[in-house]
């Protein structure tokens, strides 16, 4: 019966398949019936991960997708069925330490006293009944049985070396992440423009300093320092634009960003510092954007022109990508030429030529076909004005443009 239910037709018919089977599961055997859901449970996402996904995509997903919010719970409580495999006994949920680290942080853990009791516990837990309950449940299923397969993240490279990863390099990501929140934080435009300049300084020569020590050991772009892949959520509303926003940002740290809209993430792909160098600072120039973008449209809502905010928005940030993008290109090219003269060694360049090849064969393994996207609703005028002038103020480069 479970099974029938999950793989039901969508619309009415599912909701009535989904309800007859709840019914017939609220009037079951308890112990049973709690036990078979859990199962079912552990399976589908067991299912999920075979197909490619991991609990942060279970979660996003069937966030954006479910009428329901509770359901993201009832995927969470999946998530730790799977790791089970009795009573009692327990084992990791997968070789990949990503997974163990993604359920970590949503909190997927075993709370209910016994599979068995599981609906009775569910129920109680959310103040329902039994059936309202076994219907949730079987809700999630469905929307775990309905995702496709994505394509497979590659595994991640051995722990660094105490050399890659010594107190130099923990010291430089942490004095970088404390940078940008303040510059997030801080209500003063100047403060802001300070902190983001010296981290992106900080940044960069993190990056090339990374690519040296892997250069001098060979693994440029050999197997044990070779690219590797993260998703990084990209959701609604103007998801073009952020999309647009992040391959700017990987472009400009030597990493590749690709786009699968239909299940709201990209994939990025990099080595490993240039991957965790991307995603803090896409993070927080999203966050300054989102931040300029509102101001902005707040003061165009009071000059009249509300019936145009989404045009507006959506311009703002494709324009705040596009100047960004420039800027981060010369900043890099910049730092690259320092760093050159500094080390006075013809090696540098040989070995970022090679880490730009590892990464393009990268995604030509993984994303053998791809395609350009065509961009909407960029045809607001003030929008690309304010949005080119709030990503030249962010002064991201850390370097004065003449």
């Amino acid at each position: 019966m479970l099974g029938r239910v999950r793989y039901a037709p969508d619309g009415a018919a599912a909701d009535d398949a989904v309800e007859a089977g709840a019914s017939m599961l609220a009037a079951a055997d308890r112990e049973a019936v709690g036990a078979a859901l859990v199962a079912a449970a552990a399976d589908a996402v067991r299912q999920c991960r075979a197909g490619g996904w991991l609990p942060a995509d279970l979660e996003r997903i069937v966030r954006r997708d479910a009428a329901e919010p509770g359901l993201v719970a009832l995927v969470v409580d999946a998530v730790a069925a799977e790791a089970r495999t009795g009573a009692g006994r327990s084992r990791p949920s997968a070789a990949d330490p990503r997974w163990a680290e993604q359920a970590g942080r949503l909190g997927a853990e075993v709370w209910w006293p016994s599979d068995g009791g599981y609906l009775d516990a569910l129920a109680a837990r959310r103040r329902t009944s039994r059936f309202e309950a076994a219907c949730a449940v079987l809700a999630a299923l469905r929307a775990l049985a309905r995702l496709p397969r994505i394509t497979p993240l590659p595994a991640m490279a051995p722990a660094p070396t105490e050399r890659t990863a010594g107190p130099g390099a923990s010291r430089a990501l942490g004095r970088i992440r404390g940078l940008l929140a303040k510059a997030e934080a801080t209500d003063y435009a100047e403060e802001a423009e300070a902190l983001s300049a010296k981290a992106q300084e900080l940044m960069a020569r993190h990056s090339i300093d990374a690519a040296l020590l892997a250069g001098a050991d060979g693994t440029a772009a050999g197997a044990p320092g070779g690219p590797s892949a993260v998703r990084i959520g990209i959701e609604g509303p103007y998801e073009q634009a952020k999309a647009l926003l992040l391959d700017a940002v990987a472009a400009a740290n030597r990493c590749q960003a690709v786009w699968s809209s239909d299940v709201a993430f990209s994939t990025l792909i990099g080595f490993e510092t240039d991957l965790e160098a991307a995603e803090l600072l896409y993070t927080s120039l999203l966050l300054q954007a989102t931040g300029a973008m509102n101001r902005a449209g707040d003061a165009q809502h009071t000059s009249g022109r509300s019936r145009r905010t989404r045009d507006f928005r959506q311009t703002f940030l494709v324009a705040y990508a596009d100047r960004v993008r420039s800027r981060l290109s010369a900043a890099t090219a910049a730092a690259t030429a320092e760093a050159t003269a500094e080390t006075a060694s013809p090696g540098l360049l040989p070995v970022l030529a090679a880490r730009e090849l590892a990464v393009d064969e990268a995604v030509g393994t993984l994303f053998p076909d791809t395609a350009p996207v065509r961009l909407r609703g960029v045809r607001d005028a003030d929008g690309w004005h304010q949005g080119t002038a709030a990503a030249d103020r962010a002064r991201l480069a850390g370097h004065e443009e003449g």
